[in-house]
């Protein structure tokens, strides 16, 4: 959520190869701080024996689902800067703009799990896509030189993506329970794909 915030701080200082650098050395700190903690291995469950006839056909509903989201979810989160850019917005401004996506991408994860008895889980699934599409809307109308519009919009924009993820991968294992340890699994390569 805040690497735009970091990348436009180190590009403002002149000194953008320092983050890369300092990343660098927080994953070599990070690797030899592992190496003295223990790694505890579990003994395998045992398997369950229940016939499999292939992937339930409602799978693929999830996995389409899956698919779609990614495809929201990239050409936001990668292509924020460059719609910001192209309408006049400096890189800071830009980097706002994907922070704020990233930024309420979280906020409403965390909104909508503590709102779920009042807004229901399964209402936030079918809400959600929609403010989506508005956000997408809104993008595309964004007049040059008003950046506040666009951190605004992009802003929107996660949180119109926030629980989707989340709620395709609840839902598919709940609805498919002999197959619920495959599912997140299975979900999380189609948003990849996407």
């Amino acid at each position: 959520m805040l690497a735009p915030v970091f990348v436009a701080i180190f590009d403002g200082l002149g000194f953008w190869w320092g983050l890369p650098l300092v990343v660098a050395a927080l994953l070599v700190l990070l690797l030899v701080v592992s190496f003295g903690l223990p790694l505890a291995v579990e003994a395998p469950r045992a398997a369950v024996s229940s016939e499999r006839s292939g992937i339930p056909r409602r799978f693929w509903v999830y996995a389409g689902f899956a698919v779609l989201y990614g495809i929201c979810e990239t050409v936001n989160g990668n292509w924020s800067q460059l719609d910001m850019t192209d309408l006049g917005a400096s890189t800071t401004e830009a980097s706002l703009a994907l922070t704020a996506f990233w930024g309420m991408v979280t906020v409403g994860r965390l909104l909508f799990a503590a709102v779920q008895r009042i807004f229901p889980a399964r209402l936030t699934y079918h809400v959600l896509p929609f403010v989506l599409a508005v956000a997408f809307v809104l993008i595309a109308l964004l007049p040059d030189d008003e950046p506040l519009l666009g951190v605004l919009a992009f802003g929107l924009a996660g949180l119109g993506c926030s629980a989707l993820l989340p709620l395709t991968i609840s839902f598919g294992q709940s609805e498919l329970t002999a197959f619920s340890a495959a599912i997140a699994g299975g979900v999380i390569a189609f948003y990849q794909l996407g």
